[in-house]
């Protein structure tokens, strides 16, 4: 008979998961991201690689959403994880054997990037059915996303310091086995069997002075979140190795200070949020990260080493906040749906703003490049504000432009 786990271990195990696939999913993107722009030079070159890891996400994961609704989420979890572990492991494989670095790079993360496109939904999913709403959920995506997030830095400063010391390959290897310690996790977590076993339904509380914030507007502020942090992890990279002209190990390092501040996040996203609501912290949030976005690209290595690790304190406890937000609103039913749109979404338009950012810093320097992402940040906070200001003129247009968000599929 099957041993039933307490919903404490559950999120622990949940939380390990998907702090090794995060780490997992970007070593394989920042090594040939590093790689990339040693030998090519441009940013576009970097640029392209992460549009091949956003492509297939942006098509599927709005139609895979759905099926992550309807299908067993941890087995869809726990095989994206088996799946993932084989295609990190042909990367090596394939370089050991003497095949080309570039077609290498570009197919295993493209190939990557379609489990992705299942595997995000499905895990937002899986979080819904096994974690109570409430103070829990709000606790527990504060810490999930700084998990997520310190694994995507800690795979630059991984990446960056072990390709220049070790080279791609041993790397890559270790990569692989990233991937089977989360399914470990996940298969630990065990079955639902029981009602019982599963997490209460959160309620939002709403009413004439307070109607349901707009899905529409919740999706655009968690997508954009996506669009920022992808472009600034191709951006970053160009700026070190190729205007500033220094090694992986100085971008490894800023990346590694990158990770303290999303550590000191979660720290500072306990401490806000008993004082202000997750759509004012993811505000002020995202305002405060475009800010510094402007600065980052002027003042060197040592202001690198200064505002990355203030953006990422900010962002971070956005990021939480906008993850909440989006969670609590989405019921358990179609969560996989709300996730694959926003996944969707989000990685659609980093293709636009990606190809405009390489564009903008091939063709005159980073700092530019920089000011454009931040600038975007801005746009899109703006839009998600104009949306919900328009469904809190009355709850009844609010709850139809929730409805018509989610049935046309906008987001962003």
């Amino acid at each position: 008979m099957p041993v039933q786990i307490s919903h404490r271990t559950t999120m622990r195990l949940l939380i390990a998961a998907a702090s090794t696939t995060a780490l997992g999913n970007n070593v394989q993107l920042i090594t040939g991201a590093l790689l990339l722009a040693r030998e090519q030079q441009t940013m576009m070159a970097v640029g392209w690689l992460f549009i091949a890891v956003a492509l297939p996400q942006a098509v599927l994961s709005p139609y895979l959403g759905r099926l992550a609704d309807r299908l067993d989420r941890r087995v869809l979890w726990v095989a994206c994880d088996a799946v993932s572990g084989v295609v990190a492991l042909g990367l090596p494989l394939w370089l050991a054997a003497g095949g080309a670095a570039e077609a290498g790079i570009y197919a295993a993360n493209f190939a990557l990037a379609l489990v992705s496109a299942i595997f995000v939904p499905a895990s937002a999913a899986l979080i819904k059915e096994r974690v109570p709403g409430g103070t829990v959920l709000r606790r527990f995506n504060g810490r999930y996303e700084m998990a997520t997030q310190a694994g995507m830095l800690l795979s630059a400063t991984v990446g960056g310091l072990a390709v220049q010391f070790f080279g791609a390959v041993p790397l890559l290897v270790f990569n692989a086995a990233t991937f089977a310690v989360s399914a470990l996790c996940v298969t630990a977590v065990g079955r639902t069997r029981t009602a019982g076993q599963l997490a209460p339904e959160p309620v939002e509380v709403a009413g004439p002075d307070r109607p349901p914030l707009p899905m529409g507007s919740l999706i655009l502020l968690y997508a954009q979140g996506s669009v920022v942090v992808t472009v600034f992890n191709a951006l970053l990279p160009a700026y070190v190795l190729i205007e500033l002209n220094r090694g992986a190990g100085t971008f490894g390092a800023i990346d590694a200070l990158g990770s303290l501040g999303f550590l000191a996040a979660t720290a500072g996203y306990r401490l806000f949020a008993q004082r202000y609501s997750d759509l004012r912290i993811a505000v002020v949030g995202f305002l405060a990260c475009s800010l510094l976005m402007v600065a980052q690209g002027q003042l060197g290595v040592a202001g690198l080493a200064v505002l990355v690790p203030m953006g990422a304190f900010v962002f971070g406890q956005a990021r939480i906040s906008s993850r909440n937000l989006l969670m609590a609103r989405a019921n358990r039913t179609d969560i996989g749906r709300v996730f694959g749109l926003a996944n969707g979404g989000g990685l659609a338009a980093t293709i636009v703003v990606m190809l405009l950012v390489a564009a903008i810093t091939d063709h005159t320097s980073a700092g530019a490049g920089f000011a454009a992402l931040g600038a975007f940040q801005l746009l899109s906070m703006a839009w998600a504000l104009v949306l919900q200001r328009r469904a809190a003129r009355g709850p009844r247009s609010g709850l139809l432009s929730t409805k018509k968000s989610l049935r046309n599929g906008a987001v962003l």
